[in-house]
């Protein structure tokens, strides 16, 4: 059995396919490829954990910035009442 198909794709493309997909870069692409071909399943695991951190981080500050504008709608929104 090929390694692509232990993991349930068709083809080494649809696995690259995938990381592009999930907004990976193609130096960490090659990296994860070379330990796709190594079979090298706990290093794939550990740069796909990564990516996902990374990605989670960017998402969390993203939320941050939305909290404060939703403050700041509040604070206008309460203070157009109070001049009723």
């Amino acid at each position: 059995m090929r390694p692509e198909q232990r993991i349930g794709y068709d083809s080494k493309e649809a696995v690259v396919r995938n990381l592009r997909d999930a907004g990976c870069k193609p130096d960490m692409i090659q990296c994860f490829m070379r330990y796709f071909d190594q079979g090298d399943w706990k290093d794939q695991l550990s740069l796909l954990e990564e990516h996902r951190e990374t990605i989670l981080g960017r998402v969390h500050e993203e939320e941050r910035k939305i909290v404060c504008l939703d403050y700041l709608v509040y604070r206008i929104r309460n203070r157009k009442k109070q001049t009723q």
